[in-house]
């Protein structure tokens, strides 16, 4: 007889697979299509242990992963709200919040509860791994545009200031990745990358 707790499980795995269709603005490195959540999601987790050694704060890096994998998971119901649309992000919070609801509470109560926590943490940023998490979030996109010359940047005309709001919490987490989007930026904007002004 299967149980209960093992048919939650299955049925939060299958319904999650649906993160493969969502796709994001961010193309992948040679710009021939756009990337999907599930990509993104595995490239931060990927990342989370490969650059782990510049967070300026020591973290637990399986929570970092977890945080990665499951952070995007609400935009199965909620959909990928681009960064910079200033319309879109004005219910992003409650679109994302009404999704957490439904995903998370297909799972068995303490799965649930676990995760619901992880995702909530992330977004908040406020501890050392959220807000590694959460830098790692901001760099990627960013080496994808550079990577495909300047493909969503162009195509949504965003300028180096955007850019430098928006990942400007690096500084605080991990200066040396800092750095090398700093550099990655300039270096951006000097090829016609990414629009000074």
């Amino acid at each position: 007889m299967i149980s209960e707790r093992l048919k939650k499980q299955i049925q939060f795995i299958v319904e999650v697979d649906k993160i493969k269709n969502i796709f994001r603005r961010s193309k992948i490195h040679d710009g021939s299509r756009r990337e999907n959540d599930a990509e993104h999601s595995w490239h931060l987790a990927l990342m989370a242990f490969l650059l782990s050694e510049y967070s300026n704060e020591n973290i637990d890096v399986h929570k970092v992963m977890k945080m990665c994998i499951i952070h995007d998971i609400v935009e199965i119901d909620a959909g990928d709200t681009f960064c910079y649309d200033v319309k879109g992000n004005l219910d992003k919070q409650e679109r994302e919040q009404k999704a957490a609801d439904r995903i998370f509470g297909l799972l068995p109560e303490d799965q649930a509860a676990e995760l619901r926590e992880l995702w909530e943490e992330f977004d908040a940023m406020e501890t050392p791994e959220a807000k590694y998490a959460a830098a790692l979030d901001r760099l990627q996109p960013i080496l994808l545009n550079y990577l495909n010359k300047g493909g969503t940047w162009q195509e949504h005309n965003v300028k180096k200031e955007q850019v430098i709001k928006r990942i400007c919490k690096i500084e605080e987490c991990a200066p040396e990745l800092w750095e090398f989007l700093s550099w990655l930026i300039d270096d951006a904007v000097a090829k016609g990358y990414l629009a000074d002004k």
